[in-house]
């Protein structure tokens, strides 16, 4: 039986390497960066605390932008009034219509004031090294159509780190081979560039105006408009630190999308993922069976994962050796997050972000 524990553990664990792919972007090399003029588009709700070192960030950027739109969402604090003193063009959103998520409303609204051929779609938790719009830019031109990063995740207070393992699935869902294949592969909608042709050509937010992932459908939607989509992972250049604000916002966060995101993901991803988790968990119970035949197996794989978690997490995020180690408590928090997101989808049918109640379809509650 103890062979058998082996055995199993092995393959659970082998799963994660073929799910994980260090696509980094390429460097971007100055003065050499194709001559394009890059709009960026920042939707920005309650971001006082974030938009400084965004801002910070493109200022210090050795491939200049053409322009950075900033669109006030309807924000109750000092948003409005950073964005113009970082002189940047700022648009108060219009009125949210009947059938538009927050976001996407914002997004649309912002690109219409945009005149680059290039346009980053940025968060605004975003942190950009130096040369990451010249890395950016040259993706995108190699890889053509869009393109989206999943940022490194600069994890601070101890409640962030326990977004470890939702971070590694995270990117094991935009790596992995399978992926490579998916027509309805879906892009990571922290940092998206695509060109201003390619972008209307698939009708842009508008298309996806009442989705709650607007980013997942927006890949969808460039496949089925015949235009590649590529994810790259950030490390190194581009960073966020996602949920300073607190818990509540980071369960919050991740529940809109835990149980939604799965539904465009390769049935080969959802197994490998599946059979990643069952292994993690399975080696965590090592303490359980202390005294059988399964505990030297159970705490070999304990160690085996870790050790694994510790290279992946190398480009995923700097979450801590504590919680590296103690990643049962990470796991815990990924089955709470998976359970109130699958209440929120299957009995409420609206999921909350950012202040507002967004039914599952898209419609705007309260």
């Amino acid at each position: 039986m103890g062979a058998l524990v082996w055995g199993l553990l092995a393959v659970c664990c082998l799963s994660g390497f073929l799910l994980f792919r260090r696509r980094t972007l390429p460097a971007g090399l100055e003065g050499t960066e194709p001559a394009r003029r890059l709009s960026i588009v920042i939707p920005a709700r309650n971001e006082e605390a974030n938009l400084p070192s965004l801002l910070e960030s493109l200022r210090s950027q050795t491939f200049r932008p053409w322009e950075i739109v900033v669109v006030n969402d309807g924000s109750e604090d000092r948003t409005k009034e950073i964005a113009l003193s970082f002189g940047c063009t700022v648009l108060d959103s219009p009125e949210l219509p009947e059938g538009w998520t927050g976001k996407n409303w914002a997004v649309w609204n912002g690109y219409q004031r945009t005149s680059g051929d290039l346009i980053a779609f940025l968060d605004s938790d975003i942190r950009l090294a130096p040369t990451a719009l010249a890395s950016l830019v040259r993706a995108r031109e190699r890889a053509g159509g869009a393109i989206s990063v999943v940022p490194f995740h600069a994890a601070g207070k101890f409640y962030e780190k326990l977004a470890l393992l939702l971070n590694l699935l995270g990117v094991f869902a935009f790596t992995s081979f399978f992926e490579r294949s998916n027509p309805r592969q879906g892009l990571y909608g922290s940092c998206i560039v695509v060109s201003r042709e390619d972008y209307d050509r698939m009708g842009g937010h508008a298309g996806v105006r009442s989705e709650v992932l607007d980013d997942l459908s927006l890949g969808a939607r460039f496949g089925e408009a015949g235009i590649p989509v590529a994810n790259f992972i950030g490390a190194g250049l581009v960073s966020f630190r996602m949920y300073p604000q607190g818990i509540v916002s980071e369960i919050q966060g991740f529940a809109k999308s835990a149980v939604l995101s799965t539904g465009s993901l390769r049935p080969g991803t959802i197994a490998l993922v599946a059979a990643w988790v069952v292994g993690l968990i399975a080696s965590e119970s090592f303490f359980i069976f202390l005294g059988s035949s399964w505990a030297i197996p159970l705490a070999a794989g304990y160690l085996l994962f870790t050790l694994q978690i510790v290279y992946f997490t190398r480009y995923v995020g700097r979450f801590g050796a504590a919680a590296i180690v103690l990643h049962p408590l990470s796991t815990l928090f990924f089955l709470i997050v998976m359970a109130y997101s699958a209440y929120q989808v299957v009995f409420r049918k609206q999921v909350i972000w950012k202040g507002r109640q967004v039914k599952v379809g898209g419609k705007l509650s309260v």
